[in-house]
């Protein structure tokens, strides 16, 4: 009768104990299930916060210092923004035709259409930041008016600058273009009044011309506002006559066609309009760079 209890006391053990071992285990696999779960949550939660990033390329100076600004904006909303300086207007375009950058921001609308046309980008303007108006500096003269018959005013060999500084000169009373022509592409051909007989020479690189300035070469020098406001010199203060806020020439956001809708690009543009951005603007070069909204 005692083995036969002890048989069943020891039967019984094995069986709590077998029990317990199975319950061990499926609470270390749920464990381990929970732990895998958790982790794979964690690491979808990270990819999903993976910040964007938008590589776009700006010349040195206006451009780059206005990116700077809205570049801890763009990582409140996950964009990690790098900006890669150039020196030039060639090659912004040819990096970005490439796809060594998502955007650039560095040239004017009709900067922009004319390297569309001449080579065959398939860029498209995202969107306008700010015009940098051009003016009419001089080292000898205080006013227009005081420019003498034959005077020499020296410009930009650039094309799309050309059509911009005539028009500039139209209205300041100088010349007068033909009636009817396309002020943007017009050339000194176009020029049918020219009462004080001024000289236009229009032989000069565009960053040449503040050197020709700080030298006294020529009656007057015409600079684009980038290069006089990185020279030092005050577009407002410094020049005899200056491009009003009407201007088009709108200092844009270009990207390739295929990325128009880029949610990351659309937001670059929002917050370089912002009213942080355009105060940034306004207060840095009050007034000789001009924000735009829209």
């Amino acid at each position: 009768m005692k083995k036969l209890l002890s048989f069943l006391i020891l039967s019984l053990l094995v069986v709590v104990l077998a029990a317990c071992g199975t319950a061990e285990e499926k609470t270390t696999e749920n464990n381990a299930s929970t732990n895998e779960d958790t982790t794979n949550t964690e690491n979808t939660t990270s990819e999903n916060t993976e910040p964007v990033t938008l590589t776009v390329g700006a010349s040195f100076g206006i451009h780059e210092l206005v990116l700077e600004q809205a570049k801890p904006i763009l990582a409140e909303e996950g964009i990690e923004l790098v900006i890669e300086g150039y020196q030039d207007y060639v090659m912004p375009n040819q990096d970005l035709d490439s796809g060594e950058l998502d955007a650039n921001y560095f040239q004017h609308i009709p900067y922009l259409e004319d390297e569309i046309a001449q080579k065959g980008y398939d860029f498209v303007n995202a969107g306008g930041i700010h015009v940098e108006p051009i003016g009419i500096y001089s080292q000898k003269y205080k006013s227009l008016d005081e420019l003498p018959d034959g005077a020499t005013i020296i410009i930009s060999n650039s094309v799309t600058d050309q059509g911009r500084i005539l028009s500039l000169l139209e209205v300041e009373g100088l010349i007068k273009l033909k009636d009817g022509i396309e002020k943007t592409t017009a050339t000194t051909d176009d020029i049918v009044e020219n009462p004080k007989n001024i000289v236009i020479d229009n032989g000069s690189n565009p960053e040449m011309l503040v050197t020709y300035y700080e030298e006294g070469e020529g009656d007057a020098v015409v600079i684009n506002s980038n290069f006089a406001i990185d020279a030092g010199i005050n577009p407002i203060e410094d020049s005899i006559a200056i491009e009003g806020s009407e201007s088009k020439y709108v200092n844009v956001i270009a990207v390739r066609s295929e990325d128009k809708d880029n949610p990351a690009i659309q937001k670059l543009v929002e917050v370089l309009r912002s009213k942080q951005v355009q105060d940034f603007i306004v207060n840095e070069w009050s007034g000789a760079v001009v924000p735009v909204s829209e």
